[in-house]
């Protein structure tokens, strides 16, 4: 098992530079991050790590892992801090009997198989009612710990997937939007995990008194993304570091949009920390462009002389949801976030970064 390399001080510089002021916050306090070994979990640690020595916070996480050794033995700079420790343990079952904590962060999903799959309908598997179940039993079982355990604000990173497919017509898919997933369509499992899971964060936060925000999340770019897994540009970076050709599924025709990671853990800190209770934010990137285009991007940025290979025909699933690209209006003018890392550096940054 490779060890990781940490993230560059440029990345980690960048977040601390556009939260700085955030941070009082969470002095002397504690945290509890789910999911935090995944690749949200993964930025926002490693950034917390970053304030905290930077800021003298003396705050700590709580890591919430089903497999913490692995996560020690693939990241030790951030396993090894003395301000992290881990819980061993699933969201669905997991106690913390006398734990106290300030803030909740339930960036945990269900994990789910390698497939075919479009991001506005979110991951596939082989069993969605079984995917469906636990990730809205584990933010059941996450929101009853927090409300036990004390803790003042609760963020929820949930998707684009709530709201199912996006019309033709709409260019940018705002939150008041009130379309949703086919209920008839096992496929839209995970968009319908996460609509049940923010009906279950509001109504723990009016019952318990819980400041619960919400950050919809759509698609991103950065160290840590997986090249392997259900995202088009993760896939094109590991075809151009092979040298091509560049496998595009499909006819290149959907459009989508991608926000770097470190503007995503931006925004996370910014939304759990500022974001208004009871309230959604998306996250993402509001310059969208093609699939094709995506792909001759990458190509431009790490193989200029790789091929780009595109299918012969569209793929069923990309034809259900031809558009996935948020409005961040509320965002920009509630919170003052922006995207500040053009695509094309962030595809270097994360080539680079596999590159090691």
């Amino acid at each position: 098992m490779n060890v990781l390399p940490p993230l560059t001080p440029t990345d980690l510089d960048h977040v601390l530079g556009h939260t700085r002021d955030l941070w009082e916050a969470v002095r002397g306090r504690r945290l509890l991050i789910t999911g935090g070994t995944g690749f949200f979990g993964r930025w926002l640690l490693e950034s917390f790590l970053r304030a905290n020595d930077r800021l003298s916070l003396n705050a700590g996480a709580t890591v919430l892992s089903r497999a913490p050794d692995a996560f020690r033995a693939r990241m030790p700079h951030v396993a090894a801090h003395k301000s992290v420790r881990f819980a061993a343990g699933d969201m669905c079952t997991c106690e913390m009997q006398g734990e106290r904590f300030d803030f909740v962060i339930h960036a945990a999903v269900e994990p789910f198989l390698p497939g075919p799959s479009s991001l506005a309908l979110g991951p596939s598997s082989s069993d969605p009612l079984a995917l469906y179940e636990k990730n809205v039993a584990g933010t059941k079982n996450i929101l009853e710990l927090a409300a036990c355990c004390g803790a003042r604000r609760f963020l929820l990173t949930s998707s684009g997937a709530v709201y199912g497919r996006q019309p033709a017509d709409l260019t940018h898919i705002p939150e008041d939007y009130t379309g949703a997933p086919d209920p008839l369509d096992p496929l839209t499992a995970y968009g319908q995990a996460k609509r049940a899971s923010e009906f279950l964060c509001a109504a723990f936060g009016q019952k318990h008194g819980l400041d619960v925000v919400v950050a919809r999340c759509f698609a991103f770019v950065g160290p840590h993304l997986p090249l392997d897994a259900n995202f088009a540009i993760g896939n094109f970076v590991r075809d151009a570091l092979h040298g091509g050709p560049i496998h595009v599924t499909g006819d290149g025709t959907p459009r989508r949009s991608y926000l770097y990671a470190a503007d995503l853990a931006v925004w996370l800190w910014t939304i759990l920390f500022r974001g208004e209770a009871g309230r959604a934010y998306n996250v993402g990137s509001d310059a969208d462009l093609s699939i094709r285009a995506l792909a001759d991007e990458v190509r431009k940025v790490v193989a200029p002389q790789a091929e780009i290979q595109i299918a012969d025909r569209p793929s069923p699933i990309a034809n259900r949801s031809e558009r996935y690209v948020p409005d961040i209006a509320r965002a920009k003018s509630e919170l003052g976030l922006d995207v500040s890392v053009p695509l094309p550096e962030s595809i270097r940054r994360t080539a680079d970064f596999h590159r090691q």
